[in-house]
């Protein structure tokens, strides 16, 4: 028999990582989703990202969402920063917590970052410092752990290896992201476990895409090691820019579903939740990415 968490932590991305892949919607919009997700019972939310809007212009009004929003006490609501002008225009907007994130594929990392995996790591030197300075905790994400756009597959052994560097710096909880979503369940395992030899595994958190329909059944399987942090997002925001047409980031209420299904708890309030989905959906002009919320709103 399985043995799984009695509990899992969700970290919501929807905020973020789903509407920076969408099409643009108001800041109101987005105020009213994590003020939505707040009230389903989601204590974690990615809420902004302060890269440059040139890059991502979903994003450009991320400190008037943090400044808008009415902000609940137990919720912690958090910012991507790639670097220090991120971390300090984050800090103005007073985010609770910042991430920063790295790859472990080289390819990916010039591509989407504009450097090698080694000067990434650097160039968050700086962020750390004043992220502690500023009692801020730092997560890390890894990006391609399962598989990369550009190079195939991935050593375990580097994912590893970069998970440890971003622990050993200072950030709190790495995140590992299958990228594109080409993991199947005994390969999602074995990273998890080869990284959990290195990063103690109640700090590591999965980030599975669902672009091949596998990001449950991997989950399910990354579950048993013991691991009980899992992002997603509300309503299946975010496509994956890697496959066109594809579907990206996993539904919250899908994943939701199948946990309490489990019996694990969660704290949120599914019904709740399939509303906050629907209604971004609706401004997105588009039905919700999730097959429960679907189930449950026919």
């Amino acid at each position: 028999m399985a043995t799984y968490p009695n509990k899992v932590s969700i970290f919501e991305v929807g905020a973020r990582d789903g509407l920076q892949n969408e099409k643009p919607v108001t800041t109101q919009d987005k105020i009213g989703l994590i003020e939505d997700l707040a009230a389903a019972g989601i204590k974690r939310i990615e809420a902004a990202s302060f890269v440059s809007p040139k890059w991502v212009p979903q994003m450009a009004d991320s400190a008037d969402v943090l400044a808008g929003i009415t902000r609940k006490t137990g919720i912690t609501y958090s910012a991507l920063t790639p670097n220090l002008k991120g971390l300090e225009l984050a800090l103005d907007a007073g985010a609770d917590e910042v991430a920063i994130f790295g790859a472990a594929s080289e390819s990916f990392s010039q591509k989407n970052i504009n450097c090698s995996i080694e000067e990434s790591i650097q160039r968050f030197i700086p962020v750390m410092e004043l992220a502690k300075a500023r009692n801020i905790p730092v997560r890390g994400y890894v990006s391609c752990v399962l598989g990369c756009p550009y190079e195939g597959e991935i050593a375990v052994s580097e994912v590893a290896r970069v998970s440890e560097l971003l622990y050993k710096m200072g950030c709190y909880e790495i995140s590992l992201g299958d990228t594109i979503g080409v993991g199947t369940p005994a390969n999602a395992r074995r990273m998890v476990e080869t990284v959990a030899e290195v990063v103690p595994i109640e700090k590591l958190a999965l980030h599975f895409h669902d672009t091949y329909g596998q990001a449950l059944a991997n989950i399910l399987a990354c579950l048993e090691t013991g691991v009980s942090v899992i992002d997603s997002s509300v309503a299946g925001l975010g496509g994956c820019p890697y496959a066109k047409g594809a579907s990206g980031n996993l539904a919250t209420e899908d994943l939701v579903y199948m946990l309490h299904g489990l019996g694990i708890e969660t704290g949120i309030d599914l019904n709740k939740l399939v509303n906050a989905g629907n209604k971004i959906s609706q401004a997105l002009g588009r039905q919700s990415g999730s097959k429960v919320a679907r189930a449950i709103s026919e």
